[in-house]
């Protein structure tokens, strides 16, 4: 037997679980340094690959089938956001729109990293790096929020907004959605610039916002999703109750009146206002935030 009497089973993470750890240099005999991923945290860019290494371009023909599935009534959704989607899937483009869409987001983030890691003499900056309440997401991604590490005599010199966040910057070029998910939200003056800057965007028509029949990334991800489950339902294979609604999960709040919406209900709230809820966070956040349901 074993002289070791202490018993713990700690619930660890596998760290960046989809990807490579590279390594790069150590400092010491316990100090590696390796590569890590990070996923910008409150924000959502359109997918260049999705699921896996799949460009949304293959999804078209999918997508557009999906549409008519939600004009017969055959796809497990309501009726209201079945004709909220269906125009945007119909196009028959709508993988191929929003692949380019997330080929023009990366380019803007790169020539955003280019310009703004870079100091007045050449040199290169830093990066500042703040996580929230929870570090990593299911796939060991780091979550955060980045900005180029000014020293401290050019923070005495710059605005909030001069000094905002990468995460903050894509979505003003409108080349992100918010995508606030409770509880990883925000600091108040933080939140409140990180919406201002959405809704402009939004109304401004910029990036992604250019064009009406945009999908969002989560609104992308959800009808590939969809497409998959409604597939398994017209060819008569056994799909569950809790598998019917796999697609869609996280409740939505209004943050301008505090009104919570049942997930298919999310489009309800305008995108630049939207904080969404895990269902096993619904409660915690009802009190916490003193939500209300919606009408």
């Amino acid at each position: 037997m074993p002289d070791v009497k202490t018993f713990w089973d700690p619930q660890g993470l596998t760290i960046d679980t989809l990807g490579s750890k590279e390594y790069l240099r150590t400092t010491d005999g316990d100090t590696p340094y390796v590569s890590l991923s990070i996923r910008m945290l409150s924000i959502d860019a359109p997918e260049v690959h999705y699921p896996g290494r799949t460009r949304p371009s293959r999804h078209d023909a999918d997508l557009a089938q999906l549409a008519q599935w939600l004009t017969e009534g055959q796809a497990p959704i309501d009726s209201d956001l079945a004709a909220y989607l269906q125009p945007r899937l119909a196009t028959g483009r709508a993988g191929t729109l929003h692949e380019h869409q997330g080929q023009q987001a990366t380019a803007i983030f790169q020539q955003m990293l280019e310009k703004l890691l870079e100091r007045p003499n050449g040199s290169r900056r830093s990066l500042f790096i703040r996580t929230a309440d929870q570090p990593f997401d299911q796939y060991g991604r780091l979550l955060a929020y980045i900005a180029p590490s000014y020293s401290s005599e050019e923070l005495e010199s710059l605005s909030e907004w001069q000094r905002a966040t990468f995460n903050l910057l894509m979505v003003q070029a409108g080349w992100a959605a918010t995508l606030i998910i409770y509880p990883s939200v925000p600091k108040y003056q933080d939140l409140v610039m990180l919406r201002d800057a959405a809704k402009e965007a939004y109304l401004a028509g910029r990036g992604i916002w250019a064009d009406s029949m945009c999908l969002t990334g989560y609104e992308f991800r959800m009808a590939v999703k969809l497409f998959d489950i409604t597939k398994k339902l017209v060819d008569g294979e056994k799909v569950s109750s809790s598998q019917r609604k796999s697609w869609i999960s996280r409740y939505c709040v209004d943050m301008t009146t505090k009104e919570i919406h049942y997930p298919e209900k999310y489009f309800q709230v305008a995108p630049y206002n939207r904080l969404f809820i895990w269902p096993q966070d619904v409660s915690d956040a009802v009190g916490k935030l003193n939500l209300a349901p919606a009408d």
